[in-house]
């Protein structure tokens, strides 16, 4: 009897693989794909002949058991070459040059370039003569139309990772439909990224609606640089109304711990209460004049104050008057204010906090957050009180000119899919001071010996956090460099470590908008003085703690927070201050 050949659990795993996609695929492969749109899908494949497809957050599940396909809303991208990830990696082993400040500031001009062939799709015209499914397959080949277009203008090197699905383009054109008042959530750390001129002209101009611009996350840049931003957008876009926002403002109780343990990262506690969010009473006041007396909004204003008297503090396990299914994303005649309701959509772009600002809004958790892009696959309608409905969409990538590494940077991109994490923290180690930061020492230095002619690379400052951390691969035992890597981005995409984009010109006039009066509002909104007295009492506690249950923390982090209705963290990295 021959002898058998030796068959490794890898090998048996991906046998099971590959046998559960052609069960898949024998059972749904002929009609079912034409649903998607993507590498394998029936409606872009001329498309996908010129551009790979990185699927983001696909659910493995049994299809045929399902009445739905939980994959038809997933994110779609363009998938890194193996050469281009080689590249890369070699790039950053080698030294870095710091830049200065200047380099933080960005324009819309050099990102979006509008006018061009980065703008947004749009949907086909239709009329009632045309069915549904002859106005789906109008729709895939514009779409496939408008991605040859683009990159045939715009080589792979140039654009950044954005929507390659039809179908969650199909949400946003459901939104925009619906919608009387259009809620366009930005982070205020880049919200040049997040922020395309190509849907303010298409709501501005040819819906003919209103656009609410929504500066999220203020808690995590200085107030000098909110109003930096907000005067250059609302110069940059007249139309549009600029409303501050924050979900998580700290609380008595938060800045007791923070003031205890500075310099130390908390366990994340999960705790029931109400939502306290600043921005909702500013939000109102803004649709108040927009609306006018067209729709009642008294119950809206009555529920702010019952939120900030804490009326509803005790109310957050009544059950959530939200309606997560899905909806039908072909052209329906839209009526304005439709039986006395107010519609406002939510647009965005992933990891803005759309989700998180929804709960702040309603005072309780409504809907799902999670720290990865693409938590929300369809949209969402809330009903904040009986005469004003929320719309959730997906979150949704534009194509733009952004470098790759700021889009990851930005949470764009889910950290958990980057195969090559240390192009984006070279580009964070050149604009922001990281080695004084993390307080690390270089690998090769000497106890002892000058640090004056070391140079860094981000490699370089990887291995060091790993070897600070504890990081180590499970065989080999040597410094886990990718995992360090890993951890410093989902740092920084929380804020933990900061790096705030800045408007042109801000550096020149610095002074300028610290002493604006409006500076003074929003360091009050911040409540900035508890954070000023926190940095005092960290500059005498010891650093970061590489001890063992810090580790388990932040492996703990890293799991989705839909479970969590407020985090309670110290920030060990606000030594940035104002960056």
């Amino acid at each position: 009897m021959p002898r058998k050949k030796p068959f490794s659990a890898k090998q048996k795993k991906r046998q099971l693989q590959e046998k559960r996609e052609r069960k898949r695929s024998d059972e749904h492969g002929s009609d079912h794909g034409k649903q998607h749109c993507g590498a394998d899908d029936s409606e872009s494949e001329e498309a996908a002949d010129a551009v790979a497809v990185k699927k983001i957050n696909q659910q493995p599940s049994a299809l045929h058991m399902k009445p739905y396909d939980p994959n038809r809303y997933r994110l779609h991208f363009e998938r890194d070459t193996n050469d281009e990830i080689a590249r890369r990696k070699e790039k950053a082993m080698q030294p870095f040059t710091t830049l200065p400040e200047k380099a933080l500031e960005i324009d819309f001009e050099d990102v979006f370039k509008p006018g061009t062939a980065l703008d947004m799709p749009k949907r086909p015209p239709w009329d009632y003569s045309v069915s549904k499914e002859k106005l789906e397959r109008k729709e895939e080949k514009y779409f496939r139309a408008y991605l040859d277009d683009i990159f045939e203008k715009y080589g792979d090197d140039h654009l950044s990772y954005f929507e390659l699905n039809l179908e969650t383009w199909r949400q946003l054109w459901r939104v925009l439909e619906m919608s009387e008042i259009v809620l366009l959530i930005t982070d205020i750390r880049f919200p040049v990224l997040h922020f395309s001129p190509a849907l303010y002209d298409y709501v501005t101009r040819e819906l003919s609606k209103t656009i609410i611009l929504v500066l999220n996350k203020i808690d995590l840049a200085p107030p000098a640089l909110v109003t930096a931003w907000r005067h250059y957008l609302q110069q940059k876009f007249p139309k549009v109304r600029i409303v501050l926002f924050t979900s998580f403002p700290k609380d008595q109780e938060g800045r007791d711990i923070e003031l205890a343990n500075a310099g130390k990262i908390l366990k994340r506690r999960k705790k029931k209460q109400a939502f306290n969010a600043v921005g909702p009473r500013q939000l109102l006041h803004v649709c108040e004049d927009i609306v006018k007396n067209e729709v009642d909004l008294s119950s809206w204003k009555r529920k702010i104050e019952d939120d900030i008297a804490g009326v509803n503090e005790c109310a957050s396990n009544e059950p959530a008057h939200s309606v997560p299914v899905e909806h039908d994303t072909s052209f329906t005649e839209h009526i304005r204010f439709k039986d006395g309701v107010l519609t406002i959509g939510c647009v965005g772009f992933p990891n803005v906090g759309k989700s998180s600002l929804l709960n702040g809004l309603v005072g309780k958790k409504v809907v799902s957050v999670s720290k990865t892009p693409g938590h929300t696959k369809h949209f969402q309608t809330i009903f904040l009180t009986p005469t004003v409905r929320l719309c959730d969409c997906p979150g949704l990538v534009f194509p733009s000119l952004v470098p790759k590494p700021l889009q990851i940077l930005a949470g764009i991109y889910p950290i958990a899919q980057v195969r090559e994490p240390y192009t984006a923290m070279q580009f964070l180690a050149e604009r922001i001071p990281i080695v004084e930061i993390l307080k690390v020492t270089h690998p090769d230095s000497n106890p002892g010996g000058s640090t004056e002619d070391i140079q860094w690379t981000a490699w370089d400052i990887c291995e060091a956090w790993a070897k600070k951390r504890g990081f180590v691969t499970a065989k080999a035992a040597r410094y886990d460099v990718y995992r360090a890597a890993n951890h410093l981005l989902r740092l920084a995409v929380e804020g933990r470590i900061r790096m705030c984009m800045r408007p042109p010109g801000y550096i020149d006039q610095k002074a300028h908008w610290e002493k604006h009066l409006e500076t003074a509002e929003i360091a009050q909104m911040q409540d900035l003085a508890c954070h000023d007295k926190m940095l005092e009492d960290s500059d005498e506690m010891h650093e970061l703690s590489g001890s063992t249950e810090d580790e388990e923390v932040e492996k703990g982090s890293d799991d989705n927070d839909s479970g969590s209705d407020t985090v309670s963290t110290s920030n060990s990295f606000e030594l940035l201050g104002d960056d």
